[in-house]
């Protein structure tokens, strides 16, 4: 998504750290699929076209020669409002919580 209030990898930016050095000797460390999150609308259009660039980035990204401690098997995509979108468009990981627990409620001072 292209909103103030999320951050994260660029595509090219996940694209380059598949093949810097400094990755493999990062014994603790593993990255085990991407992440993305939709943008905030009500247009399905937008959402499905976000989710669709983030499943090309990670079947590009199967098909190439990664470091042994990136393994790109998990593509979470989907939350409570877009899960449906996510999971046709491939998502292996929804996260859902709001669905299941409802809207948070944050303490007011």
């Amino acid at each position: 998504a292209r909103e103030e209030s999320k951050f994260g990898f660029e595509p090219n930016e996940i694209i380059s750290l598949s093949t810097d050095p400094i990755l493999p000797p990062l014994k603790y460390v593993e990255i085990i699929g991407l992440m993305g999150m939709a943008t905030f609308t009500e247009s399905e259009e937008v959402i499905r076209n976000e989710f669709r660039l983030l499943k090309k980035l990670f079947e590009n990204l199967k098909r190439s020669k990664l470091p042994s401690n990136m393994k790109i098997e998990e593509l979470s995509m989907g939350m409570s409002s877009d899960y449906k979108i996510a999971i046709q468009e491939g998502s292996t990981y929804v996260r859902i919580g709001t669905a299941i627990f409802g809207e948070r409620n944050y303490p007011t001072n």
